[in-house]
């Protein structure tokens, strides 16, 4: 019998660079700082949490938008943080993690030829997504000076066009470190002012800001969160990225829409887990102690490639470090990545896999979401370039 051919509705799109880099790693027994994962435990209590859920019988069907104590606890953490009052009820929905957050509030809110502008180097869910739904990304490059990377508001302004539907923003800011700060979120503010342009502001590293500065959300600013869904993950931070448990808060209008899509593409998300977490955040003191946690991983990271041939990137949030390697290769970069993976066994992404047309720059990024040890090896093998 011969298989039905099937038209492709991502043709351009094949096996994720973070499975190419890991599986080389692997190969390779690379020490692998490629992909975005923490390789410690997390909290005891937080398993506790889940596994005293579990024991209770919590095992079933939750409500489809949640588990009324997670949305609830939700609410007031975003009102504690960032001042914004969203109803728990109607305005939060528990997610299978931030991908499928992003994934159902495209799917929601893009028609068929709507326009889309994203920021790049962005995570690469975005621009797929938009296309699934019969969008068109239109990419604005982020500008790369010799303080790093900032959002040029007039390009996005300028690629502001009748059919633009919703701007993509990502802060903290995945793969580059750098974050959106309250001028960034007025200019924004001003660029969809009078228009029924919406905005997705993912905010997964959301406590993960350093030296000081806050996080700018999008729930802060009274314009954009009006017209946003703004998605985070439990994933990131409190070190359980395989669970794949997020969020998405957005006005009720907006979130009854993006309810309609979640019903059908998910339905629900693990149930313990929900529960789990919900009890967990009683105590607010493991993610108001996050940025101190990963400012010093980020400061170890930092301090052993200062006498290297590397050129670091300021790393103002996330748990990524971005860095030039123009001093030691003019390979492209991703064959950069792999020659850096096969020889010197340290595993890179090239940022040039965060672009959806061919972009290269000379940058890779690390991740340092690593035990203490496992930065100290990698750092031994990168000092020997």
């Amino acid at each position: 019998m011969t298989t039905p051919a099937l038209q492709s509705r991502l043709p351009a799109v094949g096996t994720t660079i973070f499975t190419l880099m890991s599986a080389l790693a692997a190969e390779h027994g690379a020490v692998n700082l490629g992909q975005g994962f923490p390789d410690f435990d997390c909290d005891a209590r937080l398993v506790d949490a889940v596994a005293d859920a579990m024991r209770a019988g919590l095992n079933q069907y939750p409500p489809m938008a949640g588990a009324p104590q997670l949305r609830a606890a939700i609410a007031a953490k975003v009102a504690a943080l960032y001042g914004r009052s969203y109803d728990a009820h109607a305005e939060i929905t528990v997610t299978a993690g931030a991908t499928q957050g992003i994934v159902t509030a495209i799917l929601c809110a893009v028609h068929p030829g709507d326009e889309v502008i994203v920021i790049e180097p962005c995570y690469d869910s975005y621009q797929p997504s938009i296309v699934l739904a019969g969008g068109v990304p239109v990419p604005v490059p982020m500008r790369l000076g010799e303080h790093g990377y900032d959002v040029p508001w007039d390009r996005v302004a300028a690629a502001v066009t009748a059919r633009t539907r919703m701007i993509v923003v990502n802060t903290p800011h995945n793969p580059t470190g750098s974050i959106l700060r309250q001028a960034d979120l007025d200019a924004l503010a001003a660029i969809v002012a009078g228009t029924d342009i919406l905005v997705l502001s993912d905010e997964v590293y959301e406590h993960m800001v350093y030296d000081g500065q806050q996080h700018a959300s999008v729930s802060r600013h009274p314009v954009l969160a009006e017209r946003a869904f703004v998605v985070s993950s439990f994933g990131k931070t409190y070190h359980v990225t395989g669970w794949k448990i997020g969020y998405v808060a957005a006005p009720a209008p907006l979130m009854a829409e993006f309810r309609k899509v979640h019903q059908y593409d998910l339905f629900s998300v693990n149930t313990p887990m929900q529960h789990g977490i919900a009890a967990y955040m009683a105590d607010p003191a493991p993610y108001r102690d996050l940025p101190a946690f990963y400012q010093r991983k980020r400061d170890l990271f930092r301090a052993g490639l200062a006498g290297s041939r590397f050129e670091l990137l300021p790393a103002d949030g996330t748990y990524f470090q971005c860095v030039r390697y123009g001093a030691i290769s003019a390979m492209p970069e991703a064959q950069f990545a792999q020659w850096l993976t096969r020889e010197v066994k340290v595993a890179a992404i090239p940022v040039s896999a965060f672009y959806g047309s061919p972009t290269e720059s000379g940058i890779v990024r690390f991740c340092f979401a690593k035990q203490d040890a496992t930065l100290q090896a990698a750092l031994a093998r990168l000092a020997r370039i």
